[in-house]
């Protein structure tokens, strides 16, 4: 299967996101990843239709960030995301977040599996009942 281009969401820093000093407070670098991931698996359809009939959804078990360069007010960025599959229960969507000259100012690794809501656990192989879902994993996926 052909290679697609890394999905990117575009953002502006807003003055109510700064930290006391002055720069994008910490958390708010986990809500633009969460904004691109949530973008993304909307636009691959896992956000309604089959997710919802087959009673799964994704769940975020660890996010990680490396943060690289400050960022300020009025700053735009571009929020990279990319899911990762394996074997077993989990399943990776990485985040980086670019100014918009192409500095890299962080870093954002999730782990996530994909539920079961009538058992309340984690189901085998995420990207096979995505797939069956309806989802469009090879939108999910720059490696499909």
């Amino acid at each position: 299967m052909s290679e697609r281009e890394v999905f990117r969401t575009r953002v502006k820093v807003r003055h109510y996101e700064l930290d006391t000093l002055g720069h994008l407070n910490h958390a708010v670098y986990h809500s633009y990843g969460e904004i691109s991931r949530l973008e993304l698996m909307e636009l691959a359809g896992a956000l309604k239709g089959g997710m919802h009939e087959a009673k799964l959804a994704a769940v975020l078990l660890e996010s990680h960030i490396s943060f690289r360069r400050e960022l300020r007010a009025g700053d735009v960025v571009d929020i990279t995301c990319d899911a990762k599959f394996g074997s077993g229960k989990t399943f990776r969507m990485d985040s980086n977040i670019y100014k918009a000259d192409g500095t890299l100012c962080a870093e954002i690794t999730c782990t996530l599996g994909l539920m079961d809501l009538d058992r309340r656990k984690l189901v085998e192989d995420p990207r096979g009942r995505l797939a069956a879902a309806g989802v469009d994993v090879a939108l999910l996926s720059t490696s499909e």
